[in-house]
This record gives C-alpha cells, sequence and structure tokens, in this order.
C-alpha cells in the first residue's frame, strides 16, 4: 500500500500571484473577481498536474486569517509598514475561500497564526506520522521546514526544492536557514535584522560560527569596523528577528489529518461556483457551457494541454531541418506563425527570425538575422534569410496550409515587405476580441495566463531592460528561442479553444465577415501610408508656435503675472486662489482640478471672474496638444524609405469594434475647426493623384431609426431631408441655427444614454429645461425610448449587447453596486449595438472595396485611411470619375445581403489636392 502524501498549498501566496498576473476583471454580477478567477484556474492546473504526477493522498490550502498574530504580541512593528491589501482585491477573500470548497479541499486558517505557521505545524505532524509532505510554495521563510521527506514545490517554474535549492541560494542548509533570515532581516515584513547584513554576508558568517548565537559571541574579536559595530550594536534585534522568522509548528491541527484526504473534486459544487461567476473557459473544462456544449471539431482535440517545455523547443538552423517542419505543415493543414524583428513599428522593423508550431510543445525557431551588427559581429550558425524565405514563402501563402498567428496583421505587413503573401490565416486576437470584448484585453500574456493558466516569458527579460538592454538579434540563439517558440506555441492552444468557442457561442458570422478578412486589408492600407507635406507641417509648426506664445502672454496678463500653464497645481492656484474664482474641486492630492470639464464650466459661466482666462487656457491646451501631436510629431514619422507617413490601426482596440490608430492617432485630429482643416492639409497626394474622401452622413442616426424602428425618422432619412432641422420642428416648433444646433446636439447625445444633467451641460440649460427636452424627443420618437429601454434591460439580462451582425460587447459592471459604474455601463451598452454596426458596416466595405475596384479596371485606386465615418484614398486625377460610383455603391450597400436597412446609408465624396480640399 502507497505511503501518505500530504500536499499543502500556501493559499496566500497563490492569492497574490493570481492577483498581480492577471488585469482587473469583474463577474456577471459587477464584482472584482481577477484574484478568483486567477486562483481558481492555478489550483486546477495543480490538481491536474499532480493527478498526473505522483497523486497527493491528502491536500489543504492554508490562508492567512487576519495580520494580527502572535509576532505581533512580540514585535508590534512587525509588518507594520506592509499596505493593505489592494482595495478591489478585500472583497474577492470570501469568493476565494468558496472556490476552494468548490473544489472539495479543506481550506484552514486561524486567528493569531499566519498561513506559514499552520502549514509547519501540519507538516510536522504529518512527518511524525511517516508521511511524505509537500508544501506548495516557494516562499523562502517555508524553506526552513525542508527535511527527508519534505519538499517545497515552486508551480511558477514546475520544479521540487530541496536542501540543494537552499544551500544554492542561502548558502546554508535548511536547519540554519533562520539564523541567516534572523541576521539579514527583512524590510518587506520589517524584521529587523542587523543593518549592512545581507543574504551573502549572513551565510558567511553562519558558515564560520555556526549559528546566530556563535556569530554574536564572536562579534567583539572581529575585525574593527561597521560590521562588528553593528552586530553589537544590533545584537538584541538579531535575536528578536531570529524568533519572529521561526515558525510555530506545533499548533493545534483545527482538521485531523485523515479529514485532508482527497476525495475527488465533485462536479457540483464546481459547477454551481463556475455558473455563478460566469466563468465561460473553466465551464468548458467540466465538458459544458451552462447554454450549450462546446464541441470541438475533430481536427481542434480540446484535451488540456501539457505544460510548456520551453527546452524541448527546436532551433532550426539547417535546411533538412526546415524542409522538415515544412512537409509536416503540408500534411497537418495548419501552424502556428509568429516573426521576430528589430523593432514595433512594422513598416520599419527588420526580420531576426521565425517561429512555427505544429502541436503544443512542438514548436521551433528559425533564426535569420542573429549576432551582432557589426562588420567583425561574431554570427551564429543559422540560414541565410534568402534561403529561408525561398522555402518558407510558398508555405505561407499555400491555399492548403492555414496560417495562425496573434496579431498576424503585422507579421503580414513584415513579410508582405518581403514579397510574401500570407494567406489563408486565423488572428487568435481577433478571435478573442469576437468573442469576449468587454470581459479583458486581448494581448497575448493576458490570454495565456486567462485561458490556459500560462505566464509568458517577459520580453524585458529576454532583451534586458534601460541601457543594459538589447536588440533581439543579439540574443544567443537558445534564449531566443524559448521565448520566439513560446509565442507561437501560445498561440496555437490559443487557437485550440478559441476555434470551437466560435461556433458555440454564436460569434462565427462576425469573425469570418467582417475581422478575419479585414486583417489583411489593414496590412496593405498601413503599408502604402499616406504622404505628408513637410514644408507646410514645419509652417504650421512655426504659426502653432506663435499662436502659443501670443495666448502665454495673454493668459499671464489675465493672471496678473507668469506661471506654468501646463502645471494643474498653478494653474489652480491661479484660478481658484489668485483670482477667486468659487467652486473649485480639489483631489486627493490637494490639487484643484483643472481638467477639461472644469475649464469649460468657469469659461461657460458668464458672471466668473475667470471666463476669459479659462477659454484662453483651452485653446492653449488644444494648439500645444495639436502641434506636438501633429505638426512636430508628423515630421519625424515620415519613413525615409517610402517618404510616407504609416499609421497603425488596432482592430480591437475599441470595445465597440472601432479601428483606432496610433503614430499618428488620426482619431483627434478636430473634424469641424479651421485648425484640423489646416492639418489635413498637409495629408497630401502624390504628383498627378488626388485624394478622394468617402464620408458615410449621419449613419448612426440612420441606423437608430433602423434600429429602434422610429417610422418619423426613416421617412426624413428616405427623403433626403434634414434630420436636424426636422427634430427643431418637432421639438420646438421652428427652425433656426440656434434651434437646429439644440436638434442636432440631442440626436447625437439621446444615443449615448446621456443624462438630464449631462444634456443641461452641453447645452447650457437648467437640468428640467434638459429633461423637458428628452421628454418631449421621446414623445415625438417613442421608438427611441423602446429601444434606450430594451437594450439595457437585454444587457443587464445577458451581460452583453449585439450589433446586427452579431458582434457581442460585454458590460460586467452593468450591475455594479457601484452607482457611477453601472450608469457608465448602462450609457455604453445604450451606444455599442449602433455604434458597432456602424463599425461592422464600414469594415465590411473596406473588405470589399478592393475586389469591387479590380473588376471595375481600377488597380491604381488605393485605400490609405479609414477614420471615424471616413475612407481615404489615393487615385490618379484620371480616374476619379470611374471610381467615384464604385466607391459609392460598395459603401452604401456593405450591409447587403446578410443585413437589409430600411433607410439608405448616404455617402458624401470629395477629392482634393489634399485631405482638407476633400474633406
Amino acid at each position: 500500500m502507497a505511503s501518505n502524501h500530504l500536499y499543502l498549498v500556501d493559499g496566500s501566496g497563490y492569492i497574490f500571484r493570481a492577483y498581480h498576473r492577471l488585469p482587473p476583471l469583474t463577474n456577471v454580477h459587477g464584482e472584482p473577481v481577477g484574484a478568483v478567477y486567477g486562483y481558481t484556474t492555478m489550483l486546477w492546473k495543480l490538481a491536474d498536474e499532480l493527478h498526473k504526477a505522483d497523486g497527493p493522498t491528502h491536500m489543504a490550502v492554508i490562508l492567512d486569517k487576519s495580520s494580527h498574530t502572535f509576532r505581533n504580541e512580540l514585535y508590534d512593528q512587525y509588518k507594520a509598514q506592509r499596505p493593505p491589501p489592494p482595495e478591489d482585491l478585500i472583497p474577492q477573500f470570501p469568493m476565494i475561500r468558496d472556490a476552494t470548497r468548490a473544489f472539495s479541499l479543506p481550506c484552514i486558517e486561524e486567528e493569531g497564526l499566519e498561513a506559514d505557521d499552520i502549514i509547519a505545524s501540519y507538516a510536522k505532524a504529518a512527518l511524525r506520522e511517516g508521511w511524505s509532505v509537500t508544501i506548495v510554495s516557494s516562499d523562502k521563510d517555508l524553506m526552513q521546514l525542508i527535511e527527508p521527506g519534505l519538499d517545497l514545490y515552486d508551480t511558477m517554474n514546475n520544479r521540487r526544492l530541496g536542501p540543494e535549492h537552499v544551500l544554492e541560494k542561502f548558502g546554508v542548509m535548511p536547519d540554519r536557514l533562520g539564523d541567516v533570515l534572523g541576521l539579514m532581516g527583512d524590510s518587506v515584513d520589517n524584521v529587523p535584522g542587523v543593518p549592512g547584513v545581507g543574504p551573502k554576508t549572513a551565510a558567511k558568517l553562519i558558515q564560520e560560527h555556526g549559528d546566530l548565537e556563535g556569530v554574536l559571541a564572536a562579534a567583539p574579536s572581529m575585525k574593527p569596523g561597521k560590521l562588528r559595530d553593528n552586530l553589537i550594536e544590533h545584537a538584541d534585534n538579531a535575536r528578536l528577528s531570529r524568533v519572529l522568522v521561526t515558525l510555530k509548528d506545533d499548533a493545534p491541527l483545527k482538521d485531523s489529518l485523515e479529514e485532508l484526504a482527497l476525495q475527488g473534486i465533485p462536479e457540483a459544487p464546481l459547477r454551481a461556483f463556475l455558473e455563478h461567476h460566469g466563468f465561460k473557459s473553466l465551464l468548458a473544462k467540466l465538458s459544458a457551457v451552462a447554454d450549450a456544449p462546446v464541441e470541438a471539431p475533430k481536427s481542434v482535440p480540446q484535451e488540456e494541454d501539457p505544460p510548456c517545455d520551453h527546452d524541448g523547443y527546436e532551433t532550426v538552423v539547417d535546411v533538412a531541418a526546415l524542409d522538415a517542419w515544412i512537409a509536416k505543415a503540408r500534411a497537418q493543414g495548419w501552424i502556428a506563425i509568429d516573426t521576430e524583428t528589430t523593432g514595433v513599428d512594422a513598416t520599419r522593423a527588420e526580420l531576426v527570425g521565425i517561429s512555427m508550431a505544429l502541436e503544443p510543445n512542438k514548436a521551433c525557431y528559425i533564426p535569420l538575422a542573429h549576432g551582432g551588427t557589426g562588420l567583425f559581429a561574431e554570427k551564429p550558425d543559422q540560414l541565410t534569410p534568402a534561403i529561408a524565405l525561398e522555402k518558407l514563402g510558398p508555405l505561407f501563402e499555400d491555399p492548403a496550409v492555414l496560417k495562425i498567428g496573434h496579431n498576424l496583421k503585422y507579421d503580414m505587413i513584415v513579410l508582405g515587405r518581403l514579397g510574401i503573401d500570407v494567406a489563408p490565416h486565423d488572428d487568435t486576437i481577433l478571435m478573442s476580441f469576437d468573442l469576449d470584448a468587454g470581459l479583458h484585453g486581448h494581448g497575448m500574456d493576458e490570454l495565456a495566463a486567462t485561458h490556459l493558466s500560462h505566464s509568458c516569458i517577459a520580453f524585458k527579460d529576454v532583451v534586458g531592460t534601460g541601457k543594459s538592454q538589447r536588440s533581439f538579434n543579439e540574443i544567443d540563439l537558445k534564449a531566443a528561442t524559448r521565448y520566439a517558440a513560446e509565442d507561437a506555441d501560445v498561440t496555437l492552444r490559443l487557437w485550440r479553444r478559441f476555434k470551437p468557442r466560435l461556433v458555440a457561442e454564436g460569434a462565427t458570422r462576425i469573425y469570418e465577415m467582417v475581422d478575419r478578412p479585414l486583417a489583411p486589408v489593414i496590412a496593405r492600407m498601413e503599408r502604402h501610408g499616406v504622404k505628408v507635406d513637410r514644408e507646410k507641417l514645419a509652417q504650421l509648426s512655426t504659426e502653432f508656435a506663435h499662436s502659443i506664445a501670443a495666448l502665454e502672454t495673454e493668459i499671464h496678463g489675465l493672471a496678473g503675472g507668469p506661471f506654468t500653464i501646463g502645471s494643474p497645481k498653478q494653474l489652480g492656484d491661479v484660478l481658484f486662489e489668485r483670482m477667486g474664482i468659487k467652486g473649485g474641486r480639489k483631489g486627493k492630492s490637494g490639487v484643484y482640478s483643472t481638467d477639461v470639464t472644469e475649464l469649460e464650466r468657469i469659461a461657460a459661466d458668464k458672471d466668473s471672474p475667470g471666463k476669459v482666462i479659462a477659454a484662453r487656457v483651452l485653446d492653449w491646451r488644444q494648439l500645444s496638444k495639436l502641434k506636438s501631436t501633429y505638426t512636430d510629431a508628423l515630421q519625424a514619422q515620415i519613413n525615409p524609405e517610402t517618404g510616407r507617413v504609416h499609421t497603425s490601426y488596432s482592430l480591437t482596440g475599441a470595445q465597440t469594434g472601432r479601428l483606432s490608430s496610433t503614430d499618428p492617432n488620426l482619431q483627434n485630429i478636430p473634424i469641424r475647426t479651421e485648425i484640423g482643416r489646416q492639418i489635413r492639409d498637409a495629408f497630401v497626394a502624390e504628383p498627378g493623384n488626388v485624394l478622394l474622401a468617402a464620408d458615410y452622413s449621419q449613419i448612426e442616426l440612420r441606423l437608430a431609426a433602423h434600429m429602434a424602428d422610429v417610422p418619423a425618422l426613416k421617412e426624413a432619412f428616405a427623403s433626403g431631408a434634414d434630420i436636424h432641422s426636422m427634430t427643431a420642428q418637432e421639438l420646438f416648433g421652428e427652425v433656426n441655427r440656434d434651434t437646429r444646433g439644440r436638434a442636432k446636439t440631442i440626436n447625437f447625445a439621446i444615443l449615448y444614454g446621456i443624462s438630464r444633467w449631462g444634456l443641461a451641460g452641453r447645452l447650457d440649460v437648467t437640468a428640467d429645461e434638459a429633461q423637458g427636452m428628452i421628454d418631449r424627443y421621446f414623445e415625438r420618437f417613442p421608438g427611441i425610448n423602446h429601444y434606450i429601454v430594451e437594450t439595457t434591460e437585454k444587457a443587464r439580462d445577458k451581460g452583453y449587447t449585439e450589433t446586427l451582425f452579431g458582434r457581442k460587447t460585454h458590460f460586467p459592471r452593468i450591475k455594479s453596486k457601484v452607482q457611477h459604474e453601472r450608469q457608465g455601463a448602462e450609457r455604453a451598452a445604450i451606444n455599442a449595438p449602433i455604434q458597432g454596426t456602424s463599425a461592422d458596416i464600414i469594415k465590411r466595405a473596406m473588405v470589399r472595396m478592393g475586389p469591387a475596384l479590380a473588376d471595375a479596371g481600377l488597380p491604381h485606386v488605393r485605400m490609405l485611411l479609414q477614420v471615424h465615418d471616413e475612407l481615404v484614398f489615393e487615385l490618379p486625377e484620371g480616374d476619379v470619375d470611374a471610381a467615384r460610383p464604385v466607391i459609392e455603391r460598395v459603401m452604401a450597400t456593405a450591409a447587403e445581403p446578410a443585413i437589409t436597412l430600411s433607410v439608405p446609408l448616404g455617402i458624401e465624396i470629395g477629392v482634393g489636392a489634399s485631405w482638407g480640399a476633400a474633406h
């Protein structure tokens, strides 16, 4: 009969690891559960791994009950400097206890004792009974307990820690570790120790003098110096520290050893716990989801993956090995790929290597440009890029082999610059976004932690940071292979989980019809870039600088003296102290708020002494931002090889599905101001070409009319009437510049779920007046009110909203007990189906545009930019008349045949030598 083997899990360590490894997450009830989710996945993974390994017979999770223990009675400063747990972690502690019990595991905690003391007491009791003991932790204090029959299991690094590890790390065996810890102290726990004594010095002293008392006895005869003086002066602190770090191993056992016997994991309580929190991916591990079973295609097995074997990854440095990988990929029909480059800008970065994965742990890295960049730099054995790409190119373009990537758009650009058109493809970042938008981020590290319970190797741990940071091509091949091949391996594992979920959770249509085909389109747009006029930008920078200087002079004059306008503290002091403006509010730091809302409030108050200065500061801020972000930065962003600016689009940056752009962010150029037009004038066409801007007219209002089924609005759009004038007539009984402007504000604000106070602020009226306008609006257009009510109720019930194409946006905080969180989620939920459908439509138009232009014999018309509801093209001047109707038709019919809208989509098209002229 096998001997008993007790596993004691340091639950407190698990909790904080789980909290810090995952971003803030909320469950279907709006409660924070990031640590709960991470803890549950880690505990589950532990159970799986142990079952496959030596299988414990007994197991318990040990937690800290409270922060005050017997050590605080010995030393009142013990752990006094430790900050309290993060605010969003505190409510998760009871849920973590629930998670432990859901696995039917004992959850042990005791007042007055730390978890380490409870672990020590159970460990010693089990050893006395002849049992084997494993402590699941890598905590240094627990290493004191290591002895024959007892080891520590470090799950983070998947290794067992025995006496040799303690000797290597601390220079002493476990039975003397307490003496070392007593000498060196612990700043985290506020254990004083002896000043100036670190781990190496402490180990050396214990090695020479046997134990702590031996060190202190020998101190007076040591060589004069700071060490000797500190040992003598702080001897009592050292003895106190030795007591503080000693684990209490004779506490009464709350549960007997036999009560810790493993009985297996009953499905019912675990299922109830997972369903309560809405942990879908974990429910899938129980072979079912609350709504429908997750059945994987036969080609995508869903058995639990083994831990990543970084040392098992292959470094491919010869043609025969590369040929073997290519042959296996062709035989299998799919392969995960990833590129390693010299930078993050795909339009400039140079290819360093390529990684591939066929199945979990069957991954490789193909280095292509490792070694120093100097003439005499030593380079490792590796394939030349020409040979490797000659072989890989046909594979990456093979229509019979699916290429799987994470944010594959980046790799498409890098490889596209080398003449390789990657197709067909699947993209796990888009799969994650289409499944779980709003629940968490979609970066690989976060997804690996969330879905695979795996911590990816950090890039900074490979290349270093700061002055010691190296380029990836300077990394040795072993380290490069571990990092790069892991990316491909993790991507493949994520794909195996996401692919079956697309069908089961109704996300196939949005993925296949909208997002997946868009990636290569965006990659081509980014590669094309857009030309900017450097001289025009320089001229604008100069003009803006003069205007900024003039504003600074005026602001200083209004303030009664110079100050730093960009300093919130100095500006707040000027406005609310020097000028005596009423209504100032201070934040936690004691500094007055001078955000845009506060300045707009002051500027709108005709009786405020700060009305003019607040308006001028707002002007100063906008000009300063536009100068630094666009007219200055765009000059530096011109690619020296292409002479063009290449913005980077994110397909997952906006929760509703809208595209977002960076470097530069084109979304933030003011739309209807003269300054915005001047900046757009710097975006120009090449000689002989023009720019064409095609803009959806009031698309969100049109979609609202369709989705809310508002006859009056639908008729107005069908007849081509001015919708804002019609609304002004309905609400105010007359149409003039003022009423039309107010109607326009109301038309758009209502769709964003604006409150009476929000509308009052925009229209400069009282809250009661604003409420009256909202009431009249709903009275005239009752369908809008019905839509808002129904959408909000569905979002509360399901936790998400859907666009007409089935794109889900999750709102985990819509049931939050915190009012502003709940109301914010409700407002976002009202607009998400409309804004998301608008995004889906323009994406469909972008996907169809290239083939339509090619069919019309217009191969030289290139789509360059997508901003808000607008597409910008560059084309030969002679192609304008032929291209205009094609572009208009594709955009107007983009929803069809999947969706037939009851309102027409209006398209406004302009043409000019610059974007400003075309807009």
